[in-house]
């Protein structure tokens, strides 16, 4: 049954399936401990649905495993990387496609009626892309898909760590992988790596710092001390992953190849900047931008203009500084000093 499961998987597109028990994850205490030192930010709903992280039997009960996948989503090994054109955006590689919710919803909802089907009429099954209430990389590095990095993503042996991860919790009693110990070693490259020091020591993130957290997550104003950090990155950060050597596996899975978006790999900065609200949903319909709206991704820009742009980003960024929403104004105002400054210091 558990092979047919992992064959079915793989024909949908899945590049890795693995199994663990509904267990509670032996990492719940540090999750706690995470959580009660504030470092999750504004992530509130970690903390509003902490019980069922940390015990899988609270979202479905009767859970008897968890079906762990992982779906790759590139560069291959050994590609190189392509500068970032002059007055272009960085947008993290995750998001360069369709949104990988949507995406692998699909495949999943095709999987779970499977399973649901092998075990029969009293098999429950719930699919999670995510979003779901689980501590998803302690249960994948249980089921054996990988280990968790020092940068705290999951690493696997066999791809790297440009990875997403889903779930299958089930009633349907499956044998466990064998799970997975790490093998970072002596390696503190994405420690290092972190523009931010969001990595405060290995295995432990302040996402408070985190480039990811800054531009996706938050809300309001970024820190006016970390947006110098940010460079020219509009959407997320991939600087830790980059520097994983486990990346000489790395693969881009034909699930996610299927959908990728071309556009977004160096997008100009300026344009982005003259979407109105109905520009914006039409540019970025079907992707993860457009979940953290015009208002985030706009002032993501401001940063990126304030931190490379010359004399010809000002009118544009004078024109954003009158824009209705204030955040975009306050950032773009922001922007226009940051460029004076380098114009004063110049001459």
């Amino acid at each position: 049954m558990k092979a047919a499961i992992v064959a079915r998987a793989r024909e949908l597109g899945f590049d890795d399936c693995r199994c663990t028990t509904a267990a509670p994850p032996a990492s719940a205490a540090h999750f706690q401990t995470w959580l009660d030192a504030g470092k999750a930010g504004e992530m509130v709903w970690l903390a509003r649905n902490s019980a069922k992280r940390k015990a899988p039997e609270l979202v479905l009960p009767g859970a008897q495993s968890i079906i762990t996948l992982a779906a790759a989503y590139g560069p291959d090994a050994g590609e190189t990387a392509k500068a970032t054109p002059s007055g272009a955006g960085v947008v993290a590689r995750y998001a360069r496609h369709e949104d990988y919710h949507d995406v692998l919803a699909e495949k999943l909802r095709v999987l779970t009626a499977f399973v649901n089907a092998l075990g029969g009429p009293e098999t429950r099954s719930l699919w999670y892309v995510d979003t779901g209430p689980l501590l998803e990389r302690d249960l994948a590095q249980r089921a054996g898909l990988g280990f968790l990095g020092k940068h705290t993503n999951l690493i696997s042996r066999r791809l790297g760590n440009w990875i997403f991860l889903a779930e299958i919790l089930t009633t349907l009693a499956l044998p466990p992988d064998a799970a997975e110990t790490n093998h970072c070693g002596h390696c503190t490259r994405c420690v290092s790596a972190c523009p931010t020091q969001a990595i405060t020591a290995p295995f432990q993130l302040d996402a408070r710092r985190c480039i990811s957290y800054l531009t996706i997550e938050l809300k309001g104003a970024i820190p006016v001390e970390l947006r110098p950090a940010i460079g020219n990155r509009i959407y997320g950060c991939d600087d830790c992953l980059a520097a994983c050597p486990w990346n000489r596996f790395a693969r881009e899975g034909s699930l996610m190849k299927s959908v990728a978006r071309g556009d977004l790999n160096t997008p100009d900065l300026l344009g982005l900047l003259a979407l109105d609200e109905t520009g914006f949903k039409a540019r970025f319909a079907g992707t993860p931008l457009l979940r953290t709206k015009r208002r985030g991704v706009l002032r993501n820009v401001c940063v990126a203009l304030g931190n490379t742009g010359g004399n010809e980003a000002r009118p544009a960024l004078e024109q954003a500084a009158t824009d209705s929403e204030p955040l975009i104004a306050e950032h773009a105002k922001w922007a226009l000093g940051e460029i004076e400054r380098r114009f004063r210091k110049r001459t």
